[in-house]
């Protein structure tokens, strides 16, 4: 019997130093702190097309170390309402470093972004049409996709992030005849708006598109992808490099999980860590074998249901791996006090699946669970985040 004790000492021991390994080797991964931020853009029309101008941060928060920022790129993809292939883009990006002059041909000569400081680049960008094309009627949304390379003492990281600017922005709704759906012992209404990203303040969303429309009682509700994009937690896969633990675990999960992919689970590990998803795989499956399911999800953190892969979510971020929104509950209650009514982040499909994220203090979930069921918002192209519950 002390043999099997001491035994079973060792196996715990050394499955913790495996479990400390695992995280050491998480935190001293190739890493760049330099942080991408969009600043304010503007679309200005032009006789024959558009013209977009607008200005990014790249930011560094490490109070020491230098990082520099020797190449970087954007490459424009136009989404619109019909064929948009002939319209042709010219594009320049002008250095705004503030030791250092632009110069008049255009080039972006590496620089330094030490400790605590920032740099910025102004981006300029004209689309023009053929003639006989209206281009701003076509066009409907533009995603900037922004490479740029970090050099310094993690070595030499390529680095990828989307912006997406939209040129088109539907009316409000009618609050006259606003279109409301029949529901159990409730109405909602589906509430379009343009396609949502990061240059989107989400209170400045939620006001202009129910204007006229909210009424004491109601709840207003975004979905988790949604509030995600508009928050920038949204990666290319490019930029993920895949672990061998997330290699290995990615193979047992059901192939149209998000967390079936190298990319995607590794995106969970990027959060959570490695200790707690190998260690909630490893619960989770013993749990399974005793008849108890959904365990892994539970102990592995909050984002393991949440992580949308590509091909999850409306293109342009069908591209993109986008993780959940972050504190949706402090975001509700912000949101609830600047509205006057309940507002709830959701996760809805269309097998009737029903989750409420986060709500605001004393909103009724079980209203909300009547109202979405039937999935409202559409699981395809409709542009319809928000949706208006109002108790019959």
């Amino acid at each position: 019997m002390p043999f099997l004790l001491s035994l079973l000492l060792v196996l715990l021991l050394l499955f913790g130093l495996g479990l400390l390994v695992l995280e050491l080797r998480h935190r001293l991964r190739p890493a760049s702190p330099l942080q991408l931020r969009p600043g304010a853009f503007q679309v200005r029309r032009l006789a024959k097309g558009l013209e977009i101008n607008g200005e990014i941060h790249i930011r560094n928060p490490h109070p020491r170390m230098e990082v520099m920022v020797p190449e970087i790129t954007v490459v424009p993809t136009l989404l619109g309402r019909g064929d948009v292939s002939q319209a042709r883009h010219e594009l320049r990006i002008t250095p705004l470093h503030p030791d250092q002059e632009a110069r008049p041909d255009g080039y972006w000569a590496a620089t330094i972004v030490k400790g605590r400081k920032t740099t910025a680049a102004h981006i300029q960008l004209r689309l023009v049409g053929p003639a006989g094309l209206d281009l701003e009627s076509v066009l409907d949304t533009l995603w900037m996709d922004i490479h740029w390379v970090n050099y310094g003492p993690f070595g030499r990281l390529q680095r990828r992030q989307g912006i997406l600017l939209p040129l088109q922005r539907p009316e409000p709704a009618d609050p006259a005849a606003p279109g409301w759906r029949e529901g159990e012992v409730c109405r909602v209404l589906p509430v379009r708006t343009h396609l949502l990203g990061v240059l989107d303040d989400s209170l400045e969303v939620l006001k202009r598109y129910t204007d006229g429309l909210l009424q004491p009682g109601d709840v207003l509700t975004i979905g988790e992808t949604p509030l995600a994009v508009i928050q920038g937690r949204y990666h290319h896969p490019s930029t993920v490099e895949p672990s061998f633990l997330a290699r290995l675990l990615c193979r047992v999960f059901h192939p149209t999980s998000s967390l079936a992919t190298a990319c995607g689970l590794q995106s969970l590990i990027n959060v959570s860590g490695p200790a707690r998803v190998l260690c909630a795989w490893l619960m989770g499956t013993a749990l399974k074998l005793v008849g108890s399911k959904g365990w892994f999800y539970r102990l592995a953190g909050e984002q393991a249901r949440l992580i949308d892969d590509i091909t999850g979510t409306t293109p342009p971020y069908d591209q993109t791996i986008v993780l959940g929104p972050d504190r949706p509950g402090a975001w509700c209650e912000r949101m609830a006090a600047a509205l006057g009514v309940a507002v709830a982040v959701v996760d809805v499909n269309d097998l009737g699946r029903v989750k409420v994220l986060a709500a605001s203090a004393g909103t009724d979930e079980g209203l909300l669970l009547r109202a979405l069921r039937p999935n409202p918002a559409g699981n395809a192209d409709e542009r319809t985040p928000l949706v208006l519950v109002r108790p019959a």
